[in-house]
């Protein structure tokens, strides 16, 4: 990344941008596109929050829900012998842009999960923003490079936040153009999924989601964290963890620019105590203890939606936020990866039947091969899986 914009190795992101005049001159620049975002909203946003209350479930089965994000620069020697461990077949790798010239250890790196179900993220930087034509070569480097090994691809990410170098809508549409002029011409077998909004900031989504550009989305992907409104069952200007996967979705089914998938890219809380490798300030921080409960629980509450194809949990090994602590190098096992283990075990065979709440008790009922699972919890407990035999 260049100046302004900076990486931060602590926490996996861009730094803030600190130079405020630039951020002012670059919104002013892109007000058109803004002032499109916001008027696309608030035509769409209603109406697909009346048909949200109509769409049913589709069938979205254990096998291929849980996902799990890895890194080039964490343990990249252990990192497979753990998610064996945790059994999930399904892992995002991100590969930056501006990292073009490690394309090979990428490569590498990907070529050691051969029993994995690959989807590479392509992050982006403000020089290939602005500049397509290096957007298109290194594109097409990955593509080529990956051909036969992924078909799968993330492109771009958090598209609504600057620091990321994105200021408008616009410029994210034309920056996944390129991708999708690429899949068009010359890799026709790739699916490219967009547009990877973060937080529930859905009037960012709803302009990828309806324009004139002739793009179309594979799936929808959605950074869809809730962490800093602490539980996933507790609400946003009305909206829970559920509310917002059913909204979200019917804007997927109401747009003619993407198939009806939705993909769940990014979430995760991020820990106490962890500071600088936390992304957040300690304010939105939570416990060990906690941190395990509530990705339990999103899990169940997505697969409970039976609308989300797959959640990507960010990340295996991270210091501030991931399963795995891997400060000086020494890898210690947090509560929540033996938590994810568990659940994986019981619901990576399974088949949703119902959901319901009563008297602040939720509760899952799946089939699987051992008999029908059961998944209690409430506010303040951790979810209990017990079967009943099929007779």
């Amino acid at each position: 990344m260049k100046p302004p914009f900076a990486w931060d190795s602590y926490s996996d992101q861009p730094s803030i941008i600190k130079d405020k005049a630039l951020k002012r001159q670059m919104r002013r620049s892109t007000l058109p596109s803004l002032i499109k975002t916001f008027c696309i909203a608030l035509f769409i946003l209603p109406l697909a929050w009346v048909i949200s209350f109509f769409i049913p479930r589709v069938r979205i089965t254990g096998k291929q829900f849980f996902g799990m994000g890895v890194n080039l620069d964490k343990e990249p020697n252990t990192t497979p012998y753990l998610l064996d461990e945790l059994g999930v077949t399904k892992i995002l790798i991100r590969i930056p842009l501006w990292e073009i010239e490690k394309l090979h250890e990428y490569i590498t790196f990907i070529k050691t999960f051969n029993n994995k179900h690959i989807t590479v993220a392509i992050l982006q930087d403000r020089e290939h923003i602005t500049s397509p034509s290096l957007t298109k070569d290194h594109l097409s480097q990955i593509f080529h490079a990956l051909d036969g090994i992924c078909d799968n691809y993330i492109i771009g990410s958090t598209i609504n936040r600057a620091k990321w170098g994105f200021f408008s809508v616009n410029e994210y549409l034309n920056f996944y153009a390129i991708a999708y002029d690429l899949k068009r011409k010359h890799f026709p077998h790739l699916k490219l999924i967009g547009s990877n909004v973060i937080d529930f900031e859905y009037h960012f989504t709803t302009h990828t989601l309806f324009n004139l550009t002739k793009v179309k989305f594979d799936a929808l992907g959605s950074l869809l964290y809730v962490d800093r409104r602490g539980a996933p069952e507790n609400t946003q200007m009305g909206f829970n963890l559920l509310g917002k996967i059913n909204l979200l979705y019917s804007l997927i089914r109401l747009s003619p620019k993407t198939s009806n998938s939705l993909i769940i890219t990014e979430t995760n809380w991020p820990l106490k105590g962890t500071a600088p490798y936390a992304p957040t300030s300690e304010h939105e921080c939570v416990s060990e203890e906690d941190y395990a409960m509530y990705m339990v629980r999103y899990y169940l509450l997505a697969f409970a939606s039976q609308k989300v194809s797959c959640v990507y949990w960010h990340q295996l090994i991270a210091p501030g936020y991931g399963l795995i602590d891997n400060r000086e190098g020494i890898i210690q096992k947090r509560s929540a990866f033996e938590a994810y283990k568990i659940m994986v075990s019981h619901l990576g065979d399974a088949t949703f039947v119902h959901y319901s709440i009563k008297d602040n008790e939720y509760q899952l009922v799946c089939s699987t091969p051992r008999g029908k699972l059961y998944i209690h919890w409430t506010l303040t407990t951790h979810p209990i899986y017990t079967y009943k035999e099929v007779l």
